[in-house]
């Protein structure tokens, strides 16, 4: 986006609140995702703004303001891992969405067929949980996603198409055993 990297470069540290603003629920689901715990995500925020407070002067924009948090978000994720060694993973939560207008009973059918999509996401593998999500709910182009992950865009698509695979052979592992 050319824009974002326009704004990047007058941007000071006064700026972080708007960023935050646009940007915080998106970094916070990213890592929700990432981690599957509600204060371990709001702790990896917190240090992602922090992080990308301090090193505003070194976005260059050869990715979207968003692409560049999630990426800030990732390696922070990465760097808890290593230093943490995260315990067990605990039962995912819902991710919020957004009232539509429908019946309620439509409704409830979205939430509960959303609900069983991402449960069988997030019982794949962190790899894979990632890609889904920042292609499914962040909409990240290939490029993007090559970006964020640290990955060639042949990689992008190869992990992506095994993610899909993977959980749609668990969807039908589960349906079948409904």
């Amino acid at each position: 986006m050319a824009h974002d990297r326009e704004d990047s470069l007058s941007m000071t540290a006064d700026d972080l609140r708007s960023i935050m603003e646009r940007y915080g629920e998106d970094v916070w689901n990213y890592l929700y995702v990432m981690t599957r715990k509600h204060d371990l995500a709001d702790d990896l925020a917190q240090e992602t703004f922090i992080r990308a407070n301090r090193y505003l002067g070194s976005y260059r924009g050869e990715a979207s303001m968003k692409t560049w948090l999630l990426r800030i978000a990732r390696n922070r994720w990465y760097s808890y891992r290593r230093l943490a060694f995260v315990r067990k993973v605990t039962l995912p939560g819902r991710l919020p969405e957004p009232h539509t207008g429908e019946s309620a009973e439509e409704e409830f059918l979205r939430r509960e067929s959303t609900g069983e999509v991402w449960r069988v996401v997030m019982r794949l593998p962190l790899k894979y949980r990632e890609i889904l999500m920042l292609r499914a709910h962040y909409e990240l182009s290939m490029e993007e996603l090559a970006h964020a992950l640290g990955i060639s865009v042949s990689a992008a698509k190869t992990r992506l198409r095994r993610a899909r695979k993977q959980a749609s052979e668990l969807w039908e592992k589960e349906r079948g055993d409904a």
